[in-house]
């Protein structure tokens, strides 16, 4: 079965990605089972340029079809950020604690109505002579004024869901899987993944 390349070297980001991914006709593999040790930098200015060039450099050295993303939060009251610095937010060294505490902070004050806010994630998928295909997807939600909850990871302990009545964090990974913006860009790029079967 041809190989996919998902481009990351966290092994649970696999899992994720083998069970959001289940049933496309390919087979699931990621950087360090092919041997890829180079680090390409986000220097994109938005999600979809980030997944691009992760995608079009790891294909391009892997010779694989290959699946990057690039994901992260957005807060219209605060001008779209943290956005693509998401995951470094709080500046060198950043952790998830010191990213949400940072994001509490320049909210505090502000009243629920303002806390608005959405998970994006962009999925790239690009073949080795640098063609590739996109798919998007979003999760509404609004910012608490503290963590809660003990499942995923980033912002999930304060990004909460009205809809559900819970955080991100304190759903279980099986319902974060249907509902999460991974999700949603996953079962696009399903669709996509289906048809360039067709083409390999």
């Amino acid at each position: 079965m041809r190989k996919l390349l998902i481009a990351t070297r966290n092994a649970g980001k696999l899992a994720e990605y083998r069970n959001l991914l289940a049933g496309v006709p390919f087979e699931l593999t990621y950087l360090p089972e092919v041997g890829i040790t180079d680090e390409i930098e986000e220097t994109g200015d938005t999600f979809l340029a980030n997944a691009v060039l992760k995608a079009r450099a790891y294909a391009r050295a892997s010779g694989l079809l290959t699946l990057a993303d690039d994901s992260g939060l957005e807060v219209p009251a605060l001008g779209g950020e943290p956005g693509v610095h998401s995951a470094r937010y709080s500046g060198p060294g950043a952790t998830d604690e010191r990213n949400i505490d940072l994001l509490l902070q320049r909210l505090a004050g502000m009243p629920q109505v303002q806390r608005q806010a959405r998970f994006r994630c962009v999925i790239a998928i690009a073949n080795p002579d640098g063609i590739v295909y996109t798919a998007e997807g979003a999760c509404l939600g609004e910012i608490i004024h503290a963590p809660r909850g003990t499942h995923g990871f980033g912002y999930d302990p304060v990004f909460y869901l009205p809809e559900l009545g819970r955080t991100m964090a304190e759903l279980p990974p099986e319902l974060k899987n249907q509902v999460s913006h991974r999700a949603a860009a996953a079962r696009a790029a399903r669709e996509i993944l289906s048809e360039l079967a067709k083409l390999y």
